[in-house]
């Protein structure tokens, strides 16, 4: 396991019922490939050595001691190899034949584990040849060469560095309480199932949906391998399914109805896995009393390690197919939490400062949804613009169309007189344009909206986002705050899309010039052309490399040493050809990230009140509570030596 990545694999062979002899060649061909790949698990369909479609021959004798002898060419094949192989095959326990999957490695059988639910109604009919676990009494046998206790007590499989790993059997993860359960509470990081389950109309959406429920309640991998190509159609046809979800995600699947075997592999991130677990109490009183025999697996040399799975280079941004609904989700989320404050409070009126800028505009297209949900005047919305030094012509006139077009009051308030004069007041030269030139500015405007919502009796509309809480990009007690922040939850990348996405509903130029326009927070002058001068992402650096910062150390914890690794594959890629951003360029603002992080803190533990969106938050009262005075040294060594 190296940066927490463990690379598993589910395998479709082709078989012929009841031909051991040419089911081993296919299992080992796939092991085979399975091994160049550096996959260190892999598991193959139920039944896999005899085939799952035997029927009555399943009570042959010659049957079985060729199903062992197969295990016995498994066992001598893989004796110099490192990956670790499930198989599933009947074996005779103490009289009693079950429907068992084998583990094996380096030439040893690591455990055996006999199928729990048989099912016996429609087509199947396994209660007819197998016994269930649930019958075995724990035994000593001797097969395949080798001496192992089998019992019906659940086993956990624990690889050189770590990884713990279960095997439950097709129908097992069909029944009410599945023994993954267990296995997960238990400490399994990944289930590997071997299944060969037919394929009726709409079963396999089902089996998908139960698949990714399974994976999502266990906080698990969830590797999946059934029957294909080769089973008896007698009465029904298999598709043969290689699916790999993690924590409810779908990883990677394979084509069903192949005539040609299959092997799916992906790098599961079990240190992701365990970050969700140390997170959700659910999680950690439900593990309590859940136990399982340990087997500990044979250690293997190091491979040379290469990151394979896809990176989402934007993990805020919602990835389903159905965009409008993920859209609306979010918006119905910020204009829930606004209109909730508005109806406590008993307020008619809002104040929100209008920029011509992306976290403005978001804000105020949540305040104007928010007041149609409650059946207010728009009127009621007062948006401000306050020119100033460095405002921009482009800026300017957008924030009044877009105010125009959303038809609430607009006011003008000019902030460069009052600034002057305070500048004045303080003993400060306003050419010399630095940090207290800058911040007067934004806190004169902040001023103008907490005073202005005094006289109307109205609130403040925040409009800083999560990016700028993260980074500390906003003023102490200047756009720092607001009375309620609806943005507070929401990623600049997230923001950009947003809008964009009204912008699609709405067809206004006005809102493409504003996705369009530089992210600036305008407090120093133009240029002599009149445009932008002053380029946050110049400054603090591109905010998509940021947001993808955020989520990683926020969501999971992950070290600096591990987000460049993932940041590597997202941004600087050169499988498929996207070079976004070179390792120096990812490397300066992640240490940069870290640097700003844990500076800014003191800036996020008052923050005012604001909606949670996705998965991170910063809020001092949720998701992120933090001493302000904390050392970033270790974050920053790391940075140092990447």
């Amino acid at each position: 396991m190296k940066y927490g990545f463990v690379n598993v694999a589910a395998a479709v062979p082709m078989v012929k019922v009841a031909d051991v002899a040419y089911n081993v060649e296919q299992i080992k061909s796939l092991i085979t490939q399975a091994e160049e790949q550096s996959v260190e698990v892999i598991v193959f369909p139920e039944l896999c050595i005899t085939g799952y479609t035997c029927q009555d021959l399943f009570k042959e004798q010659l049957l079985l001691d060729q199903a062992e002898q197969g295990i016995i060419q498994l066992l001598d094949f893989s004796r110099k190899l490192d990956i670790i192989s499930i198989v599933g095959l009947p074996v005779i326990i103490n009289g009693l034949l079950y429907n068992c999957a084998v583990v094996l490695q380096g030439g040893q059988v690591l455990g055996i584990i006999p199928k729990t639910y048989l099912p016996n109604y429609g087509e199947f009919y396994e209660k007819r040849w197998f016994a269930s676990a649930q019958d075995l009494n724990p035994t000593d046998i001797y097969f395949a060469g080798n001496p192992i206790h089998v019992s019906a007590d659940p086993l956990l499989f624990v690889t050189g560095d770590g990884v713990k790993f279960g095997v439950e059997i097709c129908e097992d993860v069909w029944a009410p309480i599945p023994p993954s359960n267990n296995l997960a509470l238990a400490g399994a990081d990944i289930i590997f199932n071997l299944s060969a389950s037919d394929e009726l109309i709409g079963k396999h959406a089902y089996l998908k949906s139960l698949l990714a429920q399974q994976s999502a309640r266990t906080i698990s991998g969830y590797v999946y391998a059934s029957s294909g190509f080769g089973e008896s159609t007698q009465d029904v046809v298999y598709g043969g399914n290689a699916i790999i979800f993690e924590n409810g995600k779908l990883l990677i699947e394979g084509k069903r109805f192949s005539f040609d075997p299959q092997l799916k592999s992906y790098q599961i991130d079990v240190e992701k896995l365990r970050a969700e677990r140390r997170e959700n109490t659910t999680f950690i009183n439900a593990q309590r009393r859940a136990h399982a025999n340990e087997i500990m697996t044979k250690s293997v040399a190091p491979h040379e390690f290469k990151l394979t799975r896809y990176v989402n280079p934007h993990p805020f941004i919602p990835a389903d197919t159905d965009m409008q609904s993920s859209c609306e989700e979010i918006l119905n989320i910020q204009v829930a939490g606004l209109a909730k404050r508005l109806h406590h409070i008993r307020g008619t009126k809002a104040v929100i400062g209008i920029s011509g800028g992306l976290d403005s505009t978001l804000a105020l297209l949540v305040t104007v949804k928010a007041f149609d949900k409650l059946g207010l005047d728009r009127k009621g919305i007062l948006g401000i613009t306050m020119p100033g030094f460095g405002t921009t012509d482009r800026t300017y006139h957008n924030a009044l169309k877009l105010m125009e077009t959303l038809g609430v009051t607009i006011r003008e308030i000019s902030i460069a007189k009052a600034v002057t004069q305070h500048f004045e007041d303080i003993g400060h030269d306003a050419k010399i344009h630095d940090i207290t030139y800058e911040n007067s500015q934004a806190r004169e405007r902040t001023q103008i909206l907490m005073d202005v919502a005094n006289k109307e009796n109205a609130i403040v509309v925040g409009t800083g986002d999560l990016s700028e809480l993260a980074l500390g990009w906003a003023t102490y007690n200047g756009d720092h705050m607001s009375m309620y922040g609806v943005n507070a939850g929401v990623p600049k990348t997230l923001i950009r899309y947003l809008v964009s996405y009204v912008a699609g509903e709405m067809a206004t130029e006005t809102l493409l010039d504003i996705i369009d326009t530089p992210i600036s927070p305008e407090l120093i002058p133009a240029d002599e052309q009149g445009n932008i001068k002053q380029k946050t992402e110049d400054l603090v650096g591109p905010y998509e490399l940021h947001d993808f910062f955020i989520y990683y150390y926020l969501r999971y914890g992950f070290s600096p040493k591990k987000i460049y690794l993932l940041a590597l594959r997202a941004f600087c890629n050169p499988d498929d050809g996207k070079q976004l951003y070179d390792e120096t360029t990812i490397k300066k603002w992640l240490t940069t990230f870290c640097r700003r992080f844990f500076n800014q803190q003191f800036k996020r533990s008052c923050l005012p009140d604001g909606p949670k969106v996705g998965s991170v938050s910063l809020s001092p009262r949720g998701d992120w509570r933090m001493p302000s005075d904390a050392s970033s040294a270790l974050w920053l060594n790391e940075c140092a030596t990447l």
